[in-house]
């Protein structure tokens, strides 16, 4: 065999030019697949920064409208919503509260861009004094039944406010059932669930923590999962499938890219990884030490999330990519 005849196949041919790269890209990114997670805050006058997560800030809710017009000319698409309140009890009941920050974040929010796809995170740790996604027994532990019936109310409140979908993030046993069966009792049969169905006891979530003023004593290890189990991660999300969710979410993002894949080979449902806080403080904090190029890493990154399975990605640098910055 002469030299010029090998190698016959040559996967470089392709990889020329950017124009030749572009032009056989299997996997894209576009606004269509980003959601932008925001804080918004009842009780400050300016925006705060969020120390542990450069470039984030909670938004007071006086400025939220202005903020989302703002957001939604950039081209974001889809937003999130996650309220700090200065209204905690034991059980979170601001957010059935037709007056509360759920309900008026969520109506101030379609009010400016009713075009902008508006997601109610739906849970109890941004709005209890104790920090926990649900009600607490005597004894301290989350009340699973009890907190479902609760869940299905501040449910049925975001969609009577406006919201285009609602996501429950408790991981309750059994909260896609009652959170369907509330909205169909009121109505609301045609407002979709995003299932946060696969949610790990992760470590990364540590500045969303502090971002979204739901610290605690203890930690959630009862009722979110235990990192180190896959199979049972499966088993979450074919639960919440069969209790009628319409998307099925995985959560935190890199580090569970096996659960992803092998989600996307179970599920024909449309599927979606949160990129979480603490992904997003060691992008920029290593971008800001000159360790890695900022645009490359993210854009990497997503790419891997789409190529894993995901449809939709949930992160914190959708507003610069709208903006062309990344």
């Amino acid at each position: 065999m002469s030299q010029s005849s090998f190698p016959t196949v040559r996967l470089r041919r392709l990889r020329q030019t950017e124009s030749l790269r572009a032009l056989v890209r299997e996997t894209s990114v576009t606004m269509d697949d980003l959601i932008y997670p925001i804080f918004v805050d009842e009780g400050i006058d300016t925006p705060a920064p969020v120390s542990s997560m450069p470039g984030v800030f909670r938004i007071p809710e006086r400025d939220l409208a202005s903020e989302i017009k703002s957001i939604y000319a950039d081209g974001v698409k889809a937003v999130m919503l996650f309220g700090i309140s200065h209204h905690k009890d034991a059980t979170g009941s601001d957010t059935w509260k037709k007056d509360g920050l759920l309900a008026r974040m969520i109506k101030t929010t379609k009010d400016a861009a009713p075009d902008l796809v508006t997601i109610a995170d739906a849970c109890f740790c941004e709005y209890t004094d104790h920090g926990h996604c649900g009600v607490l027994t005597p004894e301290g532990r989350v009340d699973n039944d009890r907190t479902l019936s609760n869940l299905a109310k501040q449910a049925v409140c975001a969609a009577r406010a406006g919201a285009d979908i609602v996501a429950p993030s408790a991981m309750m046993d059994g909260q896609i059932k009652a959170i369907r069966e509330g909205l169909d009792e009121e109505g609301f049969e045609m407002t979709p669930i995003m299932a946060y169905s696969t949610k790990f006891a992760s470590a990364f979530y540590g500045p969303f923590r502090a971002a979204a003023g739901c610290e605690l004593k203890g930690d959630r290890k009862a009722y979110q999962m235990d990192p180190m189990n896959g199979r049972e991660a499966l088993r979450e999300s074919a639960l919440d499938e069969e209790e009628g969710a319409d998307f099925l979410m995985v959560k935190p993002g890199m580090p569970y890219l096996d659960i992803l894949a092998k989600l996307r080979a179970q599920t024909q449902l449309p599927l979606v990884v949160y990129q979480v806080s603490g992904e997003y403080a060691m992008i920029k904090f290593a971008a800001a030490a000159g360790a890695l190029d900022e645009k490359r890493i993210v854009q990497e990154s997503l790419g891997a999330f789409k190529r894993a399975g995901a449809d939709l990605i949930l992160t914190y640098f959708a507003r610069a990519i709208a903006r062309g910055e990344l």
